[in-house]
């Protein structure tokens, strides 16, 4: 992932008005985040529990939404993140709801999905697979399943855009 700064992460925000987007938390140390290992960066707001702000590169310019994390963990033993498309425990993976901008937000819609409970897919996609003769060299799996991440991130963030 490209490098963003703080006013690049400010700007992007979809689902938002410019007025939030200025009193969003965003975390301090940009320069320092690991942005070659991130296929999107995401990030909880330590001021406001449940809140969560995912932002990545569509086409040529970041892309922002605001997430709220459901508390509540399914009675499902093992839930499948709809990003990465890993199989984690209840726990690991959680419903995040993203309010729609504009007057559709104003009067309570919302878009959700679940997601790994931290933001966590990217590391998820980077674990290596066993190598195997019938199978593809770890590296193109990696590759893919970076890819593939990220056209669900923007499918999702296109949902969100179109609903507004």
């Amino acid at each position: 992932m490209e490098e963003l700064t703080e006013g690049q992460i400010r700007a992007s925000f979809l689902n938002c008005a410019t007025a939030e987007a200025t009193r969003l938390f965003v975390p301090s140390g940009l320069a320092f985040a690991p942005w070659d290992e991130l296929d999107y960066f995401g990030w909880s707001d330590p001021n406001t529990p449940g809140r969560y702000s995912l932002v990545f590169w569509r086409a040529d310019s970041p892309a922002g939404i605001v997430l709220r994390r459901a508390d509540r963990v399914a009675r499902i033993q093992v839930h499948l993140c709809s990003f990465c498309h890993t199989s984690q425990p209840a726990n690991d993976v959680a419903l995040f709801v993203a309010p729609l901008a504009g007057e559709a937000g104003r009067n309570g819609s919302t878009v959700g999905t679940y997601i790994c409970s931290e933001l966590t897919c990217s590391a998820h996609v980077r674990l290596q697979p066993y190598a195997a003769p019938i199978q593809p060299y770890p590296t193109t799996v990696m590759r893919a399943n970076r890819a593939r991440l990220l056209e669900r991130v923007d499918r999702f963030v296109a949902d969100i855009e179109r609903r507004r």
